[in-house]
């Protein structure tokens, strides 16, 4: 197990599961998909498989998908000649040619504009393509690991994806497992968390409650590790001495349930999970996608806080429900 891992740390059996496909499959060149919510840590995954490939030597160069205009990822991707476009004053190696020998890392892949899908696909089949305003083919020697908190499968059914470029990416795929279903691993996540934020700060915390912790590892985590690792260091930023204290629980809405159901006066997760969401969705009019979306501000895919608002009841019922009205524009946008 590479020891760059950061955050992938655990021993349930969801994350020895991951582990032992990424053992499986980075001596090999196989394509992999890798495919989990946001936080969940595929980036993590993807640069483990690097650094145990027999590409460790080679690049490692990554791409986000979804981080640039449509207009700007081709020349990204695969470069472009001078004069190629307005602005392109001089030669530019994409990054498919700047990751040769190595690893191209590709980062919600399910955003990737349908147009540019069939070079894509070119490129993985052939291991060639041209840059942009020129007609000479570079061939190039990369392997592929891509990423997505999208169903991809779905997206193919909706031709939202090409059904061919989805077979060549999902070669191997592996399945990120969210934290709330691994709530073993969270103190060995605090304990990581914690260390590094205090030494950051210089601050000395050795100790986290046992009422801490299981706050801690009863709570939903809809952002997953990214939400656990902000909650800490702003918990470390708090703490004025040796125990972690996290200020505000109830706002946090970290609370406590046992099996016999709910003690007086605490909610369950569900409910406070609810109000959360609905305290998100008022704040942003009812919006739920965009990049000012309640999905954005959660750390959620929009498809997976639509899941969850349904299975909530969030924006269905009327009768008795503090819900503003702006909500039931959520259902369509």
């Amino acid at each position: 197990m590479s020891t760059n891992a950061n955050t992938l740390l655990g021993a349930s059996q969801g994350l020895r599961s991951v582990w032992d496909a990424i053992q499986m499959v980075s001596r090999t060149d196989a394509a992999v998909l890798i495919q989990g919510e946001t936080g969940t840590g595929k980036e993590l995954v993807a640069k483990a498989i690097h650094e145990e490939s027999l590409r460790q030597r080679g690049p490692y160069v990554k791409l986000n998908c979804a981080a640039m205009p449509a207009g700007l990822i081709e020349s990204e991707l695969f470069g472009h000649e001078r004069g190629a476009f307005t602005g392109a004053l001089t030669q530019t190696n994409g990054r498919f040619q700047m990751a040769h020998t190595g690893t191209l890392f590709l980062d919600e892949i399910g955003d990737l504009p349908l147009e540019l899908q069939p070079k894509l696909l070119r490129v993985l089949q052939e291991q060639e393509f041209e840059r942009l305003g020129s007609s000479r083919t570079i061939r190039v020697d990369v392997r592929i690991v891509a990423a997505t908190n999208q169903n991809l499968a779905q997206m193919v059914q909706e031709r939202r994806f090409r059904a061919d470029l989805f077979y060549r990416l999902n070669v191997f795929p592996i399945a990120l497992p969210p934290l709330r279903e691994r709530p073993q691993d969270i103190p060995l996540l605090v304990q990581h968390f914690v260390g590094t934020f205090a030494d950051r700060m210089n601050k000395q915390i050795s100790h986290v409650s046992d009422e801490v912790m299981q706050a801690l590892q009863q709570y939903h985590w809809a952002g997953n590790i990214r939400e656990l690792q902000n909650v800490i260091e702003r918990a470390v930023v708090m703490s004025a001495g040796p125990e972690l204290h996290i200020p505000n629980l109830r706002s946090c809405e970290l609370k406590h349930t046992t099996h016999r159901g709910p003690a007086a006066g605490i909610r369950t997760l569900a409910e406070a999970e609810r109000d959360h969401i609905v305290k998100v969705l008022e704040q942003v009019g009812g919006v739920v996608g965009g990049r000012n979306g309640a999905a954005a501000r959660l750390g959620l895919a929009r498809t997976t806080l639509i899941f969850r608002m349904r299975k909530l009841g969030i924006g269905q019922e009327r009768a008795g429900a503090s819900i503003p009205p702006a909500l039931e524009a959520a259902w369509a946008s």
